[in-house]
């Protein structure tokens, strides 16, 4: 399995969304985490309900930053569109997605980049498979 941290700015919103969907369709792929430069504390409560509307729970996930993290090294880091505010932290492949963030936003657009985010993730496990295979 390969470990995979999502990064943004707060990992209070995208990277929390995409470690649920990582969590649940990446079970035998994904070995998930997420994490956040500046970490709000807290997972954003409209992340919480537009991932729940999906049959995903992230409300027992946590707010952390890089220094929380109980893995250290990792496979691939994914950022979540915080560009050069995301520190950079050592992995094997670097891949950036250009997400907006949804914080204060209605919760609409929660469902648009929560949507988004799915996409993202089915896309990276197939990536990750059709690697595999070629090895």
């Amino acid at each position: 399995m390969k470990k995979v941290l999502f990064v943004c700015v707060e990992n209070s919103c995208r990277s929390q969304m995409a470690e649920g969907f990582a969590r649940l369709s990446g079970k035998s792929i994904f070995e998930p985490y997420s994490a956040g430069s500046k970490p709000s504390g807290k997972v954003d409560p409209m992340a919480v309900e537009v991932m729940k509307e999906v049959g995903i729970d992230i409300s027992s996930q946590a707010s952390k930053g890089f220094t929380d993290l109980s893995v250290k090294e990792f496979d691939m880091v994914i950022t979540l569109g915080c560009g050069d505010i995301c520190p950079f932290v050592p992995a094997k492949e670097h891949i950036e997605w250009k997400i907006d963030d949804p914080k204060g936003k209605d919760i609409e657009y929660f469902r648009i980049v929560r949507d988004n985010i799915q996409d993202h993730v089915k896309k990276l496990a197939e990536y990750i498979i059709h690697n595999e295979r070629g090895r």
